[in-house]
């Protein structure tokens, strides 16, 4: 799953000058490399000599400082800066690497007897055995217990020689526990049909439950079917707006093989713009990885769900799925360098992620300086912030999720959405949903509300510092719940989420008989919330002539407590708010019987969706005004 570690504006993650040595050249450590759970208890002994090891040593380039620097200055409406964007060969030529830096590094790990695998503008992999790995980065290799398995790591911090002047990054690979992402949601894979069961209601409230038991005091509706990009559009204030000329890039692990004909006829079946030659394309990798380990099946729904969702908001928008070759780190860094490279897209959304105890400072410090050479050119990154919560029921620990707590992202968080009839918002609340089923009889809700299942993911990092941008915006009870200087608060802004008030998708699925077709259902997770955010980007950028927003956090909390937002609350009625839901035993069809329950809106665990902002909707969603006010940014 994914790390990142962002740091306060103008900073980045680089080597800290180590003491010299008594008996050697001095070093300068790469902060992180050693993990937290590499402790003496856990200690199991030296990792064996002749064992194999791969890495990746990535470059800080020439202008580190500088890099973090610009990249807020761009992003700062209030910035003479602002807006100034590099083409991605100027971006190249000032901050990246230099080819003395690249041959400094190279010969570096040559001469400790690592073999150079491959090389790219960001990083240089290698290959070799623990005696040269310790020899190159100062350090010992030793196995350590990580919950009930065991994995190797530094036993002290890395570092590289001082006479290469700061130009290597970090390393990543030293570490073998397991540095990767899943997708935001809960989704089917497409080698296994899913589908709904109804009733439904085809607008909030449009089908009472007439024959169930009442919740908080009244009867309540059925589950819309899953809303369609006409009624996101109208809640979001999309307006006559469609995107025409924004590029939009999607990030996930691997390709669905029939995203092409499940996105065409879901757009000709609920109304969508036609695709034009070339305006969906995939960018893939040429091999794939770790395919049963990551199950590769899964991503595939993953896709379908980003690209229909990016397309019903945003009609008018190009879309390039950026593929990875893995759910790892490593790989998915790579699907996200592809774009800024050959910048490739403006907007970029991002549905996948990992909770924030997983992350190691190197590989953060790699996603950092990622998201700022986007910043740097006008690209906008935009993460999903989680299924969980506040993880604790997950995890047992109260934490965000990442890349999402990056500070040079836009965290997107979940609602639940009313879309009454003729398409006019009702109301959102934050997204939290508590079950329980119909009792035996059917004359009640059993132990009503039930238990948390999922919501929104939110909190207050432990590791990354408060982003200037959430200054006076962010209440100091949220940016200083870990930390008397503050930490970086998440999510920044939200759209739905809410499976139970969900997107309908159409994916090609196996049936029970083993043949394949196009189905459609209702899906949710801030998997879905992240591409819509996305496409009203879109949308917005179009307004603004096309000129890229690019990182887009610092404009978005600009625009706090102004109409561009709907400020949503848990409460938004004044009393308790649920919908009714059937579901099929098998996920498919009702020979195995069907499952009642009522899923209460508006439970995020222990967050709170509440007047102002929040750590569950951040900001709030886009307004009618939002996509207007960017006329004037």
């Amino acid at each position: 799953m994914a790390a990142t570690l962002p740091l306060l504006a103008g900073a980045l993650a680089l080597g800290i000058p180590a003491a010299q040595a008594a008996d050697g050249p001095s070093r300068d450590t790469l902060a992180g490399t050693k993990p937290t759970w590499a402790t003496a208890k856990a200690d199991k002994g030296a990792t064996a000599d002749s064992s194999q090891v791969s890495a990746r040593v990535y470059l800080a380039g020439q202008d580190a400082s500088g890099l973090a620097a610009y990249a807020k200055a761009v992003s700062d409406p209030e910035s003479v800066s602002y807006g100034k964007y590099l083409t991605a060969t100027q971006v190249q030529n000032r901050f990246g690497a230099t080819k003395a830096q690249v041959a400094a590094v190279t010969s570096w790990l040559k001469s400790a007897g690592l073999k150079v695998t491959g090389s790219t503008e960001h990083y240089i992999s290698v290959t070799g055995d623990v005696t040269a790995a310790e020899k190159a980065f100062d350090t010992q290799l030793h196995n350590y217990a990580k919950g009930t398995k065991t994995y190797r790591a530094p036993s002290k911090t890395a570092s590289a020689p001082a006479a290469l002047n700061g130009a290597v990054l970090t390393v990543t690979g030293l570490d073998t526990a397991p540095h990767k992402a899943t997708h935001s949601d809960t989704l089917p894979p497409p080698d296994s049909v899913f589908k709904n069961s109804g009733p439904f209601s085809s607008y909030y409230g449009s089908n009472t439950a007439s024959t169930l038991p009442d919740a908080y005091g009244t009867k309540i509706p059925y589950a819309v079917q899953g809303y369609t990009g006409k009624q996101l559009r109208a809640a979001y204030g999309a307006g006559t707006s469609t995107g025409k000329g924004v590029r939009v890039a999607i990030t996930d692990a691997y390709a669905s093989p029939t995203i092409a004909y499940d996105a065409a006829t879901y757009a000709k079946k609920h109304g969508d713009a036609k695709y034009s030659g070339g305006q969906l394309r995939q960018v893939l990798p040429s091999d794939y990885t770790k395919t049963e380990e990551c199950g590769a099946a899964g991503w595939y729904g993953e896709e379908t769900l980003d690209v229909e969702a990016v397309h019903a908001v945003a009609p008018g928008a190009s879309i390039s799925y950026v593929g990875a070759a893995s759910c790892y780190d490593d790989d998915l860094l790579d699907s996200l360098n592809k774009i800024v490279d050959g910048h490739l897209a403006d907007i970029v959304s991002n549905s996948w992620g990992d909770i924030e105890a997983n992350e190691t400072t190197d590989i953060a410090a790699a996603y950092d300086q990622t998201f700022q050479l986007g910043a740097v050119e006008g690209i906008g990154f935009y993460f999903s912030s989680g299924d969980n919560g506040d993880e604790v029921a997950n995890t047992g620990t109260k934490q965000v999720d990442t890349p999402a707590n990056s500070a040079w992202v836009t965290a997107v968080g979940g609602t639940s959405l009313a879309v009454g009839k003729g398409d006019k918002y009702q109301f959102e609340t934050g997204w939290g949903t508590e079950k329980a089923a119909l009792s035996t009889d059917g004359t009640s809700w059993t132990d009503f509300p039930g238990a948390f299942t999922s919501g929104a993911g939110g909190g207050t990092s432990k590791t990354v510092a408060e982003p200037y941008y959430q200054k006076g915006v962010v209440p100091a009870s949220l940016a200083k719940a870990n930390s008397t200087a503050g930490n970086r608060v998440v999510p920044d802004i939200s759209a739905v989420a809410d499976p139970n008030t969900g997107f309908k998708v159409g994916q090609t699925q196996t049936l029970p008989d083993g043949t394949q077709a196009y189905s459609e259902y209702r899906i949710g997770g801030t998997s879905l919330a992240a591409p819509v955010i996305a496409a009203v980007q879109a949308l917005a950028q179009q307004t603004r002539g096309g000129k890229a927003i690019g990182f887009a956090n610092p404009v978005i909390y600009a625009k706090y407590g102004s109409k561009a937002y709907h400020d949503v609350t848990d409460n938004p009625t004044g009393s308790g708010l649920a919908v009714a839901r059937v579901d099929f035993v098998n996920g498919y069809d009702a020979t195995d019987g069907l499952l009642t329950s009522v899923r209460s809106l508006g439970k995020d665990s222990s967050l709170k969706a509440v007047r102002g902002y929040d750590d569950v909707t951040g900001v709030g969603t886009p307004a009618s005004g939002y996509i207007q006010s960017f006329r004037r940014h």
